[in-house]
């Protein structure tokens, strides 16, 4: 059985990979340039997700209006490490939240069908003070994933959920420097 928090995510020695969905206008556009731009908005907190599966049930396996294209969006480690070091949990103390540049939640994680798993799965809001490092300097690499989301979907609805399971990124334990093991957990 898995830990109750416990991050989950596709990286290697330098990077990570987090998910996103959004309108097609904004996807398109991120994806000519390499990095988020006009229409996306700096203005306002970003979440993002290292956990295909829970963003799979966010988004409606991207057929939910707004969330129809599907990022995965590769950032280094050390940008990601950077912003869970300025982390406040959103069940902290709501002072301590309004100010935070970075919000974490733990939601329960989500199965292939989209029902709660025992365990949960980290989502980190990245706020207007570090968009612009989050798009600047993290990002290595953006990847449109909404034709393999889609093909996944359809082999689960059509009873191929093995064949569907083949088309997901592979996620592992994330190791996490213990400094930031113990602000992520406590009050989780």
């Amino acid at each position: 059985m898995a830990p109750q928090y416990q991050i989950r995510a596709d990286y290697d020695a330098d990077t990570i990979v987090v998910y996103q969905a959004y309108a097609p206008a904004i996807a398109d556009a991120a994806l000519r340039e390499g990095r988020f731009v006009a229409p996306f908005s700096f203005h306002r907190m970003t979440w993002i997700k290292p956990s295909f599966l829970w963003l799979m049930h966010r988004s409606n396996w991207a057929r939910k209006p707004g969330q129809e294209r599907v990022l995965a969006v590769r950032i280094t480690r050390q940008g990601w490490e950077d912003a869970l070091s300025q982390a406040v949990l959103t069940t902290a103390d709501p002072a301590a939240v309004a100010q935070a540049a970075v919000h974490v939640q733990w939601d329960p994680e989500r199965s292939l069908r989209g029902a709660a798993l025992n365990h949960y799965s980290i989502q980190v809001g990245i706020g207007r003070r570090l968009i612009r490092a989050f798009n600047d300097d993290w990002i290595v690499s953006l990847t449109d994933l909404t034709p393999q989301v889609r093909k996944a979907a359809t082999m689960t609805q059509t009873g191929h959920a093995t064949k569907a399971k083949r088309l997901f990124p592979a996620e592992r334990v994330y190791p996490l420097p213990r400094t930031l093991e113990g602000l992520l957990s406590s009050g989780g």
